[in-house]
């Protein structure tokens, strides 16, 4: 199973490299798809190496320790710890929007952040549940090729919108085939972008929901997340819809279910709960996630 999700992540990471190059060759011929063939290469190698720089500075993360933030620490600590993973760098991002991520090339260079707004929204047990689904996707190695795709896909966008006012208009067949490109382009990586990021959110439910032994509050805190979330969207991804790939729930105010870089909440909360049906008869009861908080 790894390896064939590694094969669909290589084929879904070469369909946008051979889009960007589509984008390159309608607004610049044979010249236009090679320049674009570099830029995207050289793109996903300084991703590879700056990915978590990168999603951290643009949200504005601080990097906390177990003194200045010991209860969210501690959280992440047990779970790495359980999780079998190096120990993550932990940063909280000020701002009332509730979500979190989690980047960084491979376990060993992760990071794992918690909004504000999360840690104030949820319970104890549910903020485990949310960093257990995180480390989830760094265990998997999810973290990278999210990253990559998300930039590659806006950088797709920002250079058809740049071909539409600067691209060969000067013939018929040179407008349409900027045209198309405007047009194309942005909706076709999308799509290639929905298929990296909808498939590993179920495996890291899975994942997170057995790290942290607890599918009911992961549950729990997917529902309060995805409710609060459409009231405060956050900043970030409004600017650039990409970074919403990252987040544990969408962090956009009016995002289509249908372009949604994550599955249907109802789909995701549906399947937790089938896991807790099924390890009911091996646990004790069972009860709803309480309200304590974290110290």
């Amino acid at each position: 199973m790894k390896t064939w999700n590694a094969v669909k992540t290589m084929l879904l990471l070469a369909a946008l490299t051979a889009l960007f190059m589509a984008v390159g060759y309608a607004l610049g011929g044979p010249e236009g798809a090679i320049i674009s063939f570099l830029f995207a290469a050289g793109l996903n190698f300084f991703t590879y190496w700056n990915a978590d720089k990168i999603v951290l500075k643009m949200h504005d993360a601080r990097e906390v320790d177990r003194r200045t933030a010991p209860g969210f620490y501690s959280i992440v600590q047990n779970l790495a710890r359980r999780a079998d993973l190096p120990m993550p760098r932990v940063y909280v991002i000020d701002t009332p929007h509730p979500n979190a991520f989690a980047t960084g090339r491979n376990p060993q260079n992760a990071a794992v952040a918690a909004t504000t707004g999360l840690l104030e929204l949820l319970d104890q047990e549910e903020v485990e549940a949310v960093m257990a689904h995180e480390l989830a996707h760094v265990k998997n190695r999810d973290t990278l090729v999210m990253t990559l795709a998300a930039t590659i896909a806006g950088a797709i966008s920002m250079i058809a919108n740049f071909g539409y006012f600067f691209g060969g208009n000067d013939n018929r067949e040179n407008f349409f085939a900027t045209l198309a490109a405007v047009l194309v382009a942005p909706f076709a990586a999308l799509l290639l972008q929905l298929g990296v990021s909808r498939a590993r959110e179920y495996g890291a439910d899975r994942e997170g929901a057995a790290i942290c032994s607890n599918p009911r509050a992961l549950a729990s805190a997917l529902l309060k997340l995805d409710r609060t979330a459409r009231q405060v969207p956050s900043p970030v991804a409004e600017r650039d819809p990409a970074t919403a790939s990252l987040y544990i729930v969408p962090g956009l105010s009016h995002a289509a279910s249908l372009f949604s870089t994550h599955p249907p909440t109802e789909s995701r909360v549906a399947a937790l709960m089938a896991l807790e049906a099924g390890s009911y008869h091996s646990r004790a009861g069972i009860g709803l996630t309480g309200g304590r908080g974290i110290a």
